[in-house]
């Protein structure tokens, strides 16, 4: 394997390319404000193939110790480093890999800060009608029902129909 020496390097997906290559993946924390936006904390994904090969570690330069975490725990250290520092962020944002997992949703509402995360089209939400898929439940939507909502000023409208069920959020 091509890159088999570097620390967290396998084939594995990475939304840079859009598929999947022989690649290192980070999670980034990026702070947006109304004069900008920045990169403000970053953690390598170091895949669990990786970590259950304590000679591979060594090689790399990783210690034999290292835990496995998944991208969400590692958004969820990165945005409590970034809380404990005293900064200040109304809410977040994520794509639907983080939706999946509670810890990051749980140090987001441990700490009142408000977020939205996508949700894969298979994900169900319970409502008083019952369960229903996010994709399902989003097409009995009627379409005046939808409101396009910005994130502030430069933000890229999102091309695609979103609303209540095709997001999970929580505001404070």
């Amino acid at each position: 394997m091509k890159g088999a020496g570097t620390v967290g390097v396998q084939r594995q997906y990475t939304g840079t390319a859009g598929r999947i290559e022989n690649a290192q993946v980070t999670v980034y924390l990026v702070y947006a404000g109304r004069r900008g936006h920045a990169a403000v904390d970053r953690e390598l994904y170091v895949p669990r193939s990786c970590i259950s090969d304590p000679d591979r570690c060594r090689a790399a330069g990783l210690g034999g110790e290292t835990p496995f975490a998944t991208k969400p725990e590692l958004a969820a250290r990165m945005v409590a480093r970034f809380l404990d520092a005293d900064h200040q962020a109304a809410w977040g944002a994520g794509d639907e890999v983080y939706s999946g997992n509670p810890k990051l949703r749980d140090a987001l509402e441990k700490r009142g800060t408000g977020y939205i995360l996508a949700v894969a089209c298979s994900h169900e939400v319970t409502t008083g009608a019952g369960k229903f898929r996010a994709d399902t439940l989003s097409k009995k939507v009627p379409k005046r029902a939808w409101q396009k909502l910005s994130t502030g000023a430069g933000a890229r409208a999102i091309p695609s129909r979103t609303g209540p069920s095709s997001t999970r959020s929580r505001t404070t």
